[in-house]
């Protein structure tokens, strides 16, 4: 599925590398252990997480990730937004809990 669908879907905000939005989504996985996610995500998964510090972008990039949901409306600050773009990584964001989104996003990949 892509991610311009999910993020319609989902009612998510888009914050960084809007030209990107037609990345693959195979899957998600919920964290906020940047370790736990870098031993567990797959390629092409979405990362739900509350993190939004610089070093999320690293995280998602060396994984492949498809992208980030940051969740309870928090808000990167401008170096993590910065960084996102120059690294082409989708952040969207959700005013949702991290058990809300992620049951709606299995919801809507259950069928891929």
């Amino acid at each position: 599925m892509k991610l311009n669908k999910i993020k319609k879907d989902l009612n998510l905000k888009i914050l960084t590398a809007k030209k990107f939005l037609d990345n693959e989504v195979k899957g998600g996985y919920t964290s906020d252990l940047l370790s736990d996610v870098m031993a567990n995500s797959k390629e092409k998964y979405i990362w739900i997480t509350l993190q939004v510090h610089l070093n999320i972008v690293a995280v998602a990039k060396l994984k492949e990730l498809s992208g980030i949901i940051i969740i309870n409306d928090r808000k990167p600050d401008s170096d993590t937004l910065k960084k996102a773009e120059q690294e082409n990584c989708p952040i969207l964001t959700t005013p949702k809990t991290a058990f809300e989104i992620s049951g709606e996003l299995y919801q809507l990949l259950k069928g891929i």
